[in-house]
């Protein structure tokens, strides 16, 4: 692990002298020169952040007066970079690289941040500036934040420190606001502007009954108005942003039903397109946040993920055959077992060697149950499904499949757990291939639910949310006019 010698904290910014200008020609590729004095002949490192990780992009040693150049024909993909002592693993220090990629650094080793000399970017007089005035507002805050922590202190002694902490917090909030507004296009701009707290307009500021869903509306519509989602600095932060901001959108702001994921997923898509790294991230973040959704019905997201852009050749300036082959592999497993479909009949031997077809089952509801009879889990679901198979009002039959080759193992765990009056077949014992072909079932245990038309209706579902569950499902049935 890095040594992290100082937090990045995104926050004021002092204004710099140097004039931006966004038109300005620059020389192709880049030229990073750093000398940092009382670092002479050592080993370093330049790494970058991507999401959650770090990655290394060149080493090379200081010479004896501690300095070290960095360049290359290629510019360097945009975000925030490491220098990094490789022999301590320590972490030096953060930086920019963004549009001006040809400047110097230059610092001590005694006070790195406070005493650092930018020549040549703009962007990097902004982000130690910063980094700086934040130290020093930390500063001021910190016997504040103490008072208020302190169970001794009188209640004159924390009202004047809140009021101080909010004074301390409106500079913070007026210095970001005048970075977004002044300097909108440097990398740090773009990062506040990215962290600043979601704002509703003055006619919705205040939540009431009657104005619930005209602010969900708002937001939802606004989310994304504070981040360039065509500029891949975005994903080369000290903090995941992309990431964070991917999995909020989508679990907690987006309807979780398949139809409203698709839509919102192809909006987003679809603006990230002009910039090959935000779309390759965005295509890829997606298709491995739902190759095992945790909310029951959107394996219908993943399929339509590797249809249109693994499938299709789309991803194909990225993608190796390998992965492609991973993800049409899964995808094909899940589409023959979505809710909504028919569901495959499975036909197998049960303990006595008869063959078994689980379409035959007459009753309302099917209940497939997949299970292992050394499955510590299984010992656990499979009490709870035989309770309420025995207990429950509604129509329903457990068609049960062991994964487990051994009858007698089988004929055991029918007997210990009082599974016999379900339809209890062995899993290997398959006249219809294997059952893994037919059913998402890699894990047990894994439970399907049928109904009376032998469609899927729910998969993966707990054994002690079935009753729930069903009866949910026979409410719909009825207000959608159904029997």
């Amino acid at each position: 692990m890095m040594q992290r010698i100082f937090s990045l904290v995104i926050g004021l910014i002092i204004f710099s002298s140097t004039v931006y200008c966004q038109t300005a020609e620059r020389p192709p590729g880049y030229r990073i020169e750093v000398q940092i004095e009382g670092l002479e002949n050592k080993n370093v490192m330049l790494a970058y952040y991507f999401n959650e990780s770090t990655y290394t992009r060149d080493n090379s040693t200081t010479d004896s007066t501690g300095k070290v150049i960095w360049e290359g024909t290629e510019r360097l993909n945009p975000g925030v970079y490491i220098m990094v002592l490789t022999d301590e693993k320590q972490k030096l220090f953060d930086f920019a690289v963004y549009d001006d990629q040809h400047f110097t650094l230059k610092t001590t080793n005694e006070d790195l941040y406070r005493e650092m000399k930018v020549e040549g970017d703009i962007n990097n007089e902004l982000f130690f500036d910063n980094l700086i005035f934040n130290g020093n507002q930390n500063q001021i805050a910190g016997p504040l934040g103490e008072i208020l922590s302190d169970s001794s202190a009188t209640e004159d002694e924390r009202n004047r420190a809140k009021k101080e902490l909010e004074k301390i917090n409106a500079r913070v909030k007026d210095f970001q606001d005048s970075i977004i507004a002044n300097f909108p296009n440097t990398l740090v701009g773009k990062i506040l502007k990215a962290r600043q707290t979601f704002e509703f307009p003055p006619s919705l500021s205040e939540a009431t009954d009657g104005n619930k869903q005209e602010r969900y509306r708002y937001y939802k519509e606004h989310f994304w108005d504070n981040i360039d989602l065509k500029d891949d600095a975005m994903l080369r932060l000290p903090f995941p942003l992309m990431q964070q901001k991917v999995d909020e959108y989508f679990d907690k702001v987006v309807y979780q039903g398949p139809d409203s994921i698709l839509i919102e997923m192809e909006n987003l898509i679809g603006i990230t397109k002009e910039n090959p790294e935000m779309y390759k991230y965005l295509v890829w973040a997606l298709t491995s946040k739902y190759y095992a959704p945790p909310v029951m019905g959107l394996d219908e997201v993943f399929v339509h993920l590797n249809d249109k852009y693994f499938e299709s050749g789309e991803m194909d300036y990225w993608a190796d055959e390998q992965l492609k082959t991973n993800v049409k592999d899964r995808a094909d497993k899940l589409r023959l077992s979505m809710i909504g479909m028919k569901a495959p009949d499975l036909r197998m031997l049960d303990a006595d060697m008869r063959a078994r077809s689980m379409l035959d089952i007459n009753n309302k509801y099917t209940i497939l149950y997949f299970y292992d009879p050394d499955c510590g889990h299984c010992k656990t679901e499979t009490p709870i499904l035989v309770d309420f198979a025995n207990s429950t009002d509604f129509d329903v039959q457990v068609f049960s499949v062991c994964a487990d080759t051994s009858l007698v193992k089988m004929k055991n765990y029918i007997t210990d757990m009082g599974m016999s009056k379900w339809v209890n077949v062995n899993g290997p014992r398959s006249m219809v291939g294997h059952y893994q072909d037919l059913y998402d079932a890699f894990q047990t245990p894994t439970l399907y639910v049928i109904n009376e038309e032998k469609e899927i209706i729910a998969k993966k579902l707990p054994a002690d949310m079935l009753r729930e569950f069903l009866t949910n499902y026979e409410e719909q049935d009825v207000s959608e006019g159904g029997k």
